[in-house]
Parts: C-alpha cells; sequence; structure tokens
C-alpha cells in the first residue's frame, strides 16, 4: 500500500560499548525510531559480510553497525578490522546495485547514550528517505 513504507533496519552493535549505549538510551526513555532489531554482538570484528548480505535477502532496508571507538576496543584492534571490512562491503555493494548509504558504521561508547538514540534516528531518516531495499521482498 502506497505511503504505509515503514523501513526495517536492523542494528548490530558491540556488547562492550554500543550495546551499553543503547539500553542506557532506552532506561532514560530517549525517543528513537522504533524500525530496528538490536543484535548483540560480541565485538564489531566479528560482523561477517555475509551476515549484512543476508540481511539484506531476508528484508532489511539498511544495516548499521555500532561498535567501539577506534582505540578503545575491549579486543585491541577489533574494531580496525570491522573498519576495514566495512570499507570493502560497501564497495561490493555499489558493485551489486545496492545504494551504500544502506549501510553504516558508527563508533559509540557505552556512556554515549544520547549519540545511540541520534544514530539511530538518523539513520532510520535516510533509510526511509532511500525507499525499500530492492531485495525486499514484500
Amino acid at each position: 500500500m502506497a505511503g504505509t513504507y515503514e523501513p526495517k533496519v536492523l542494528v548490530l552493535c558491540c556488547g562492550w560499548c554500543a550495546d551499553a549505549a543503547a539500553d542506557l538510551a532506552g532506561v532514560a526513555r530517549l525517543p528513537m525510531q522504533p524500525n530496528f532489531t538490536l543484535v548483540k554482538m560480541e565485538c564489531t570484528s566479528r560482523v561477517e559480510p555475509e551476515f549484512i548480505l543476508e540481511a539484506l535477502r531476508l528484508g532489511a532496508d539498511g544495516v548499521l553497525i555500532a561498535g567501539c571507538h577506534p582505540g578503545d576496543c575491549h579486543y585491541v584492534g577489533g574494531n580496525y578490522r570491522a573498519l576495514r571490512r566495512f570499507a570493502l562491503l560497501r564497495t561490493m555493494l555499489q558493485q551489486f546495485g545496492v545504494d551504500p548509504r544502506r549501510l553504516r558504521l558508527e563508533w559509540i561508547l557505552a556512556t554515549e547514550g544520547p549519540k545511540f538514540q541520534q544514530k539511530i534516528n538518523s539513520f532510520v531518516e535516510t533509510v526511509r528517505g532511500l525507499g525499500p531495499s530492492p531485495f525486499r521482498a514484500e
């Protein structure tokens, strides 16, 4: 039905930082778009490109990866590995004809609940503006 599109966003969060920021935003009752599903990961370095491609194939309109700031990773260099994979994945998505704005990487510390709220709301609006994913079955 025209006019009823609501984006589906997958958020993959580092369990050490961004997930705690999500909790902080929720406890503070900061208003956030309800269009996201959060999955807690041990580290952003554990986000495999296949996860992103499968999420898009299964109907996600966008994927946000949220992790510790560079240099603050619990596993020392995990976020640097995530950054390299992210850059390669955006290039690959573009080659598949997918707008690279459907994938975002953000650095969010555990104490940054308001930043988590802002990044979620901003990303959902970006994805809403892009419209449904070309892979979405609905």
